[in-house]
């Protein structure tokens, strides 16, 4: 198992708080206000946002994703998110404090980018286990949520890679769970921005198209990436987030 260094353990949990009371009685119009302290107080209770340590070996998912490719992914991409999400909070809660609107606004493209940077891999890397733990299962909520929209796996599996290796750019191809029509769907986001916010669609898998999660092993050729990770899906953590989507 792969660990990390010690981050700052500077707080920033008070100052949030105290930055969640102020702009209520600030010149902030009531929408920003909101996104504002929803932000603030979205660090973890007792600090800033950190780097989740893995529960395999960065050589785990070999052959499908080399270790060298996973601990680039992890340590270097994912930790760059998670550093540039705490740096955009304390900044947004100095701007907060001060009645910046100006600077609050500023900072509402890096809280979005990064925090859905950090949000993404987090749910990207349980979706993940070694090659010979990956098995699609034969019954249960999650079979039934795919026959019932899809037809069955394999058609599923076409469908999702189609769409996800159709992403322009750089972006992420998700399974996710509509609570209106109670039924799973496939669908697309650009860059960072998270599934939930941008669709309503609860994530339930993800993959992650930007060039840095596969380059190394596949080079340019996405699809060969997009049809490998299947193999090495953790479908148990899949179907357990769709279980508690449906309540």
């Amino acid at each position: 198992r792969r660990t990390i260094s010690t981050m700052s353990a500077k707080q920033i949990i008070t100052p949030a708080l105290r930055a969640a009371v102020h702009v209520r009685s600030s010149k902030l119009s009531p929408e920003l206000a909101k996104s504002a302290a929803a932000y603030l107080s979205s660090a973890p209770s007792g600090g800033k946002h950190a780097l989740p340590d893995l529960s395999y070996d960065y050589a785990a998912l070999e052959p499908v994703i080399s270790a060298e490719t996973m601990e680039l992914h992890h340590s270097k991409h994912h930790n760059t998110y998670v550093t540039n999400l705490n740096v955009s909070l304390e900044k947004l809660d100095a701007a907060v404090s001060a009645g910046d609107v100006s600077g609050i606004i500023s900072l509402q493209g890096a809280l979005k980018f990064n925090g859905g940077g950090h949000l993404n891999h987090t749910l990207f890397w349980e979706n993940l286990c070694a090659k010979g733990s990956s098995e699609f299962p034969t019954s249960g909520a999650l079979k039934d949520a795919v026959d019932a929209r899809f037809g069955d796996f394999d058609s599923m599996k076409k469908d999702f890679s189609a769409l996800t290796i159709g992403v322009q750019g750089s972006g992420w191809g998700w399974l996710g769970y509509n609570t209106n029509t109670g039924s799973i769907e496939a669908a697309t986001c650009a860059n960072q921005d998270p599934l939930k916010a941008t669709t309503g669609l609860v994530p339930l898998l993800g993959i992650d198209v930007w060039e840095h999660a596969y380059y190394v092993d596949y080079r340019n050729v996405r699809p060969n990436y997009v049809n490998a990770i299947f193999d090495v899906v953790n479908w148990k953590a899949v179907e357990e987030r769709l279980v508690k989507a449906q309540g």
